[in-house]
């Protein structure tokens, strides 16, 4: 088995499964195949090799970073143009990372692509997701086109990853992150987040995180179908607690004492001092897609 230094793609078709439901096996796996065949294309354009196709989605590596980023990119606007005027349409989740890989009987293993698969995993429609340590490795002008997101716990590695999102498109659905600096308190580490949902209360620490949706493997578990299955992420960061929306019908957060609420798509604001957060739906609005969040000055 050899090691080298690679950047390993992952995409994959979002909901592929309600695809199939909707409109039968014979023509969603057509629709899908076709798909396949177009990253495929995106990919060879940039130099990569493909790996395998896992269905609905398909793995590939790169000679660098800056590669991987191209295809990524093409692979979304491909993916989107593709969209128009299909019905059902198809969307695309990809993350990219960079460093060293085991290559194996034309397959390949490790840390890289371990991260890559829990990335692609975390990612929402029309997304690309990578890691700090990737974005270190891109040439000066791509790494201008990323944002920092949240920290992200890995099975099996030791310490959490910085996941970034890739500003693969410059248009309205795509924006500068938000920081509501007149909502939030002063941002200090001897504070805490405390997040309720259905009598729960789950406290999220000054360097920590929180994960909310619709799937069993968030911290969070949304009962609510307005809710995506990974909606969004809490997490700390320079004192103050940032919220970043990764679902299909967006987050919603209205701060207490204020009559604005704000909309979140694939964006991120930072927290006030206590309000409400409506996942896919108002938080003006009551329901079972709404958090309470409320900062708390930590016991001594």
């Amino acid at each position: 088995m050899a090691s080298e230094q690679l950047a390993v793609l992952f995409a994959d078709v979002c909901d592929s499964t309600a695809i199939y439901e909707s409109i039968g096996d014979a023509q969603a796996l057509a629709l899908i195949n076709h798909l396949i065949g177009v990253l495929k294309q995106k990919t060879k354009a940039s130099g990569g090799t493909v790996v395998k196709t896992l269905g609905d989605g398909m793995v590939c590596h790169f000679a660098n970073a800056d590669r991987a980023f191209q295809a990524a990119c093409d692979m979304q606007v491909a993916a989107v143009a593709a969209e128009a005027g299909a019905e059902p349409r198809l969307t695309l989740k990809v993350a990219f990372t960079w460093g060293p890989v085991m290559t194996e009987a034309d397959d390949i293993f490790g840390d890289t692509v371990n991260v890559c698969s829990r990335l692609v995993s975390r990612a929402g429609p029309r997304q690309v997701l990578t890691t700090q340590e990737t974005v270190s490795a891109l040439s000066e002008s791509l790494r201008g086109r990323t944002r920092e997101l949240y920290p992200l716990s890995v099975r099996g590695r030791v310490g959490e990853v910085n996941v970034c999102d890739v500003l693969w498109r410059f248009d309205p659905d795509v924006t500068e992150a938000m920081e509501l600096s007149e909502l939030t308190a002063a941002p200090s580490p001897e504070y805490v987040l405390k997040v309720s949902y259905g009598g729960d209360t789950v406290v999220v620490e000054p360097a920590g995180s929180l994960s909310v949706g619709r799937d069993k493997s968030n911290d969070i578990v949304i009962t609510s179908t307005l809710a995506s299955r990974e909606h969004a992420r809490i997490y700390g960061r320079g004192g103050y607690f940032v919220i970043a929306d990764q679902s299909s019908n967006g987050t919603f957060v209205l701060v207490e004492g204020h009559n604005r609420e704000l909309t979140l798509h694939r964006e991120e604001a930072t927290l006030g001092e206590r309000g409400l957060i409506g996942l896919g739906g108002p938080a003006s609005s009551a329901g079972d897609h709404l958090l309470r969040y409320r900062l708390e000055r930590r016991k001594s």
